[in-house]
């Protein structure tokens, strides 16, 4: 029997299904993102709970003329597979292959980049005032996660959409998680609606109602309960909305297409700010990823029959190392929290917070409250570790000068999938914490370059009178070819010596580097250790002895970088420098693996050698 999906090129394709064959292409379509995820790894849960919702919104409207925009574009698998890239799907996040997430460059169809969350309704509300002075009919549909609840430039756009009474449809997807469980004050506030009067009478009148009915117990008793929560909860979140300015409409089922296409057709003929709330399930149509979201969240490679991840054995990342680490130093003093923002599996805290839950501060998404709060905690007896990967911590850039670095609070930043990450592409590269950190007061940067200097930085953290940073990679942990050596403040280790030309690294890079200058004379390699303060006599000294020859390897960018330090400090030495800067160029890399980027970057073994031949 053909295929249903063989027979998509665009969403017009959808337009003359039946609602049993687009039952069954949702099957097809579900299938067909577990069998290329398990081949490449990917988002996989959240895009499984949203193939009924995708089609329904594709059958409805006539995108790319419709503008809809994914918040994140972690459940936009299905989009992309009926927007014509099926055929290049199976490249999912590889080299030159298709972007892991919204990519205006990739299609038309996606009309807004994606990457972190809370931008879709301020650009869906941007698109909206465009189109409203064009007098343009067509709709703008922002299709949401839960977990954006949390996050306050969502709240902000959707104050500003209801304000204006702009034409967006917002599609709630509410499927209770994010990366990790869902947090935060939303549930809360609700709670606190309850108490109005609206509400009182409406769950009041429901139970008197029950009360009258006959054989009156336990069990009738109960039911009122349950119904008294469930009426709570849809009157109260329409109520959060409808102050906002939007008209509410839900919950809908996420997996019945029925209803899903009526819903749609319903709201897509009102002129005023809607709210669709969608209750979807993550992971819905695969066993594994149902019954464990969280994990199958982000996956490598799986066996999509049993769900089981194929993973290097043996291997450990530097999350991992860190996660333990603290739970160590946490033993012995009570004053030591962790504070992360909807990622404490992500950041290796899991342990942590199993064995300190009171201690353990999930934020939600919401990067500058967490940096804010923990200043609070910092300047006032705790002693915060905020453990968030570096592309997001960008996003709280204010909060970090102005309530940490400004009051000098002892916070220390545990800066993970810092450097390139790969697959996940420009988005999510941390490329630019160095430069962004070294250019604020009061702040100590420290770069490991393996599991023990990781060990021994964050115990050397605490004593810091002031902000710390400690960045370091996404990548596994390998046998480390070099001795670990001591962290002293501010102090550089010089791995290898020379007189000729000194490589000066910061990270795991120093392994590459000290792998590129085999066989070469003369050549030394150094780990600064610390990004900032730069040890500023060893690299005069070192460069002295070396007559000016440098060369500068990191995985940050160049601009502001490490490299920018080591010129800064060698501006009046009296020999004229000669010298190159490895790291990332002024230009966004895209995705694609560890190892294919770093070759392109000259950041491998070879390209760090070419440099050090050009400089000989």
């Amino acid at each position: 029997m053909a295929s249903l999906l063989d027979t998509i090129s665009s969403p017009k394709d959808l337009k003359g299904m039946s609602l049993a064959q687009l039952e069954d292409l949702a099957g097809e379509v579900r299938e067909y993102i577990i069998e290329n995820v398990s081949r490449c790894g990917g988002h996989l849960a959240s895009s499984l709970g949203t193939v009924e919702l995708t089609l329904a919104m594709h059958y409805v409207f006539n995108a790319p003329q419709d503008k809809i925009l994914w918040d994140v574009g972690h459940q936009a698998y299905a989009h992309k597979i009926i927007t014509g890239r099926r055929a290049t799907f199976p490249t999912l996040r590889q080299t030159g292959g298709m972007s892991a997430f919204i990519n205006p460059r990739e299609s038309a169809y996606d009309a807004f980049v994606s990457g972190h969350s809370g931008n879709a309704i301020p650009a869906a509300s941007g698109i909206c005032e465009t189109m409203a002075r064009a007098d343009s009919k067509k709709h703008v549909i922002a299709v949401i996660g839960d977990g954006s609840l949390s996050n306050g430039l969502t709240f902000e756009g959707l104050n500003f959409a209801g304000m204006r009474k702009q034409r967006l449809i917002v599609v709630l997807n509410d499927n209770k998680m994010f990366i990790s469980h869902r947090v935060g004050a939303i549930a809360d506030y609700l709670s606190r609606i309850m108490t109005s009067r609206k509400v009182r009478e409406v769950t009041e009148g429901i139970k008197g109602l029950l009360q009258g009915l006959p054989l009156v117990g336990n069990r009738i008793y109960r039911a009122a309960k349950y119904i008294e929560g469930n009426i709570k909860g849809v009157v109260a979140e329409g109520l959060l909305f409808e102050e906002l300015g939007f008209r509410y409409v839900g919950p809908i089922d996420g997996h019945k297409l029925d209803h899903l296409i009526q819903a749609f057709q319903n709201v897509s003929a009102m002129d005023e700010p809607i709210i669709l709330h969608v209750v979807t399930r993550k992971g819905y149509g695969f066993v594994p990823a149902m019954r464990d979201p969280e994990h199958f969240h982000g996956i490598g490679k799986f066996d999509p029959d049993s769900g089981e991840v194929k993973t290097d054995a043996g291997t450990v990342t530097y999350s991992d190392v860190f996660g333990k680490a603290l739970t160590k130093i946490a033993r012995r003093d009570p004053r030591v929290v962790a504070v992360s923002a909807a990622m404490i599996t992500g950041t290796g805290l899991t342990a942590f917070a199993h064995k300190y839950p009171d201690r353990t501060f999930d934020v939600g998404i919401a990067e500058g409250h967490a940096v804010t709060m923990a200043a609070g905690m910092a300047l006032y007896g705790l002693k915060p570790v905020v453990a968030i990967y570096s592309t997001f911590l960008q996003r709280s850039y204010d909060e970090i000068i102005h309530d940490v670095a400004l009051q000098n609070a002892p916070v220390i930043f545990a800066v993970d999938r810092a450097g390139l990450v790969g697959a996940d592409g420009p988005t999510h590269h941390g490329v630019f914490d160095l430069a962004y950190f070294r250019s604020v007061p009061s702040f100590t940067i420290m770069v490991p370059r393996d599991q023990l200097m990781l060990e021994k930085m964050l115990v050397q953290a605490f004593r810091v009178q002031g902000p710390v940073a400690i960045r370091y990679p996404r990548d596994r942990i390998v046998a480390s070819p070099a001795r670990a050596g001591s962290i002293r403040d501010g102090g550089a280790e010089v791995l290898r010596g020379g007189d000729r030309l000194v490589v000066f690294c910061a990270g795991p890079l120093c392994y590459e580097a000290l792998q590129a200058a085999e066989g070469v004379d003369g050549v030394a390699v150094v780990d600064l250790v610390y990004a900032k303060p730069i040890d500023r006599k060893t690299v005069r000294d070192l460069v002295d002895t070396c007559q000016g020859r440098f060369l500068v390897v990191e995985d940050g960018c160049i601009q502001g970088g490490v490299g920018s330090a080591v010129v800064e400090t060698l501006r009046d030495l009296k020999w004229p420098l000669k010298f190159e800067l490895l790291g990332i160029p002024d230009a966004f890399v895209e995705h694609g693996s560890l190892g294919e980027l770093r070759k392109s970057l000259g950041l491998d073994p070879g390209g760090i050698r070419r440099a050090i031949d050009r400089l000989l």
